[in-house]
């Protein structure tokens, strides 16, 4: 999942004189850490890839690999500036996500929603394989989901927003739902629109 928040982050900072190498500095920084986005991004399925359509199987062996699996997708989810991603998303179909929970990096093995709230939320949601999209989408305000770390441990969480909102996305992916799916109709059109290539003009 995108954190959109951070996407849509300004500074109104004012410099003085004093402040213009500092500034060329953050320039450099600000740079790097773009060029680490979109790399990141490239190495992350992207909309119209088949395997986000498909429903992950559950992971039945706790082992070294998985652990470097999770590993990799932590750092690829903060190179990202997401929020969370799923091994859907990185072409693996096995059932395991990594998120941000308030701050703490999480992973959860083959996880499951066992209580979600009556209460709801609207609110946009972005996701890394959809890039540049928006989309309002409705989710629980709190759930319960049960799993298992990377060592096969049980793991029960109780969360609220906003990662309780992660966590429902991360869920869908691994079944195969993207957020246009949750959306409705004219968010839907106009995402599509967005993500479909578009008519080279002239052509026929």
């Amino acid at each position: 999942m995108a954190d959109h928040d951070h996407d849509h982050e300004h500074h109104d900072h004012e410099h003085d004189d004093h402040d213009h190498d500092h500034d060329h500095a953050d320039d450099g920084q600000e740079l790097e850490r773009e060029a680490r986005r979109l790399l990141a991004l490239s190495r992350i399925r992207q909309y119209g890839d088949s395997v986000l359509r498909m429903k992950a199987r559950e992971v039945d062996s706790f082992d070294a690999d998985l652990e470097r699996l999770a590993e990799r997708m932590t750092e690829l989810m903060h190179e990202a500036n997401g929020v969370g991603l799923a091994a859907t998303q990185v072409g693996v179909l096995r059932r395991l996500f990594v998120f941000s929970d308030e701050g703490e990096d999480r992973v959860l093995v083959n996880p499951t929603i066992t209580t979600s709230s009556r209460d709801t939320e609207l609110d946009d949601e972005g996701c890394l394989s959809l890039r540049e999209v928006l989309v309002p989408v409705e989710r629980a305000t709190s759930v319960t989901i049960e799993g298992f770390d990377t060592k096969g441990e049980p793991v029960r969480l109780e969360l609220e927003l906003p990662t309780s909102r992660v966590v429902q996305h991360e869920v869908d992916h691994l079944d195969g739902v993207l957020i246009i799916d949750r959306t409705d109709d004219e968010s839907r059109r106009a995402a599509l629109a967005k993500l479909r290539p578009q008519p080279v003009l002239g052509a026929r």
